[in-house]
């Protein structure tokens, strides 16, 4: 479990946007981690269900399936992690039956490199989210027979020259200091 501490310093790190559909279902936050790595989403008419492999430290972590049992349709999207990363969300939400609360109808995700869907149906309300020089690093929102709503967890990109350098400083540094410790031996 983290510390209070630590989870002070994933809130300075992460915003908290949306969340985008109804009010039905319950309520769920996968928290913030470095990246998305994959997304399932089971689909027909709305979006039934999802859940979402993260990135932590470069192990990943997958979380709760949010949503229900239907869905005749599966979308496996799989992230080339960590070039690769969710710049913006849209979709439509609206109820599916009359009289009840609205669902998230449909989805279209994109990286910065590709776009990957639509899935399910786009009719209803629409909604578009995207952000400039971060990254998706979390998901929330509401569901139960379906996925209500959702939100997202935003973070800072990375520089993948900024992380190389890093981990060359480290690596040189570690062999200064394993070849100092074998000269006192």
């Amino acid at each position: 479990m983290d510390s209070g501490k630590d989870q002070a310093s994933k809130k300075k790190m992460s915003v908290v946007v949306g969340p985008w559909g109804g009010n039905g279902g319950d309520a769920w936050d996968d928290g913030a981690y470095h990246g998305v790595r994959e997304i399932t989403l089971v689909y027909d008419r709305c979006i039934d269900s999802m859940r979402v492999i993260y990135d932590r430290n470069g192990k990943p972590v997958t979380a709760e399936k949010h949503g229900g049992v239907g869905g005749t349709k599966t979308a496996e999207i799989k992230l080339k992690f960590p070039e690769e990363f969710l710049t913006s969300v849209s979709g439509h939400y609206c109820s599916v039956v009359h009289g009840g609360s609205p669902v998230i109808r449909s989805l279209t995700l994109k990286s910065n490199q590709r776009t990957f869907g639509p899935y399910g149906v786009e009719e209803g309300t629409p909604f578009t989210f995207s952000v400039e020089g971060g990254r998706i690093a979390g998901f929330n929102g509401r569901s139960g027979w379906y996925l209500d709503s959702i939100g997202f967890r935003l973070s800072r990109v990375q520089s993948p020259k900024l992380f190389q350098k890093v981990q060359k400083g480290f690596r040189r540094l570690t062999s200064s200091v394993t070849k100092s410790s074998a000269k006192e031996k």
